[in-house]
């Protein structure tokens, strides 16, 4: 399943404008929904905070005008992939402990560490993926 939202192009933005949030809200209720009602629905809340940082960083680095979410069943694991329009190196911030913002990507890798599956980046940066284990899930 695939979702696209369209978001204001703009490049490195600190905060996310107030439209923008919307297509953050809307992709942590359509993988709810999708999670809930088709499967598997153990990952509800690991899988809507991963959406969530995914998404907003899509939004907050590209320059693009879209984004797609993509969420799939395959080979016994949940992947969930952001692509936005903007190839670009991805990398984890080492936030400090006063800092308000910068962990999205380090909690992307512990949730995704604490489902036995990984994240990564592919086309050049331009999208963000995560794996979540569905039998490591229900145990």
């Amino acid at each position: 399943m695939s979702v696209c939202f369209c978001v204001t192009p703009g490049s490195n933005r600190r905060d996310v404008a107030e439209d923008d949030a919307r297509p953050v809200q809307m992709a942590r209720r359509v993988t709810a929904a999708r999670l809930r009602y088709c499967g598997p629905p153990h990952l509800v809340d690991d899988a809507t905070l991963i959406v969530s940082k995914l998404v907003t960083n899509a939004i907050v680095h590209s320059s693009g005008a879209q984004v797609t979410l993509t969420l799939a069943v395959r080979d016994g694991s949940l992947l969930i992939a952001v692509h936005d329009e903007t190839p670009d190196d991805i990398a984890v911030h080492h936030a400090g402990s006063d800092d308000e913002r910068g962990r999205g990507l380090f909690l992307v890798g512990y949730l995704a560490n604490a489902h036995n599956g990984g994240w990564g980046t592919s086309d050049k940066g331009a999208t963000t993926w995560c794996r979540l284990s569905l039998a490591w899930a229900q145990q």
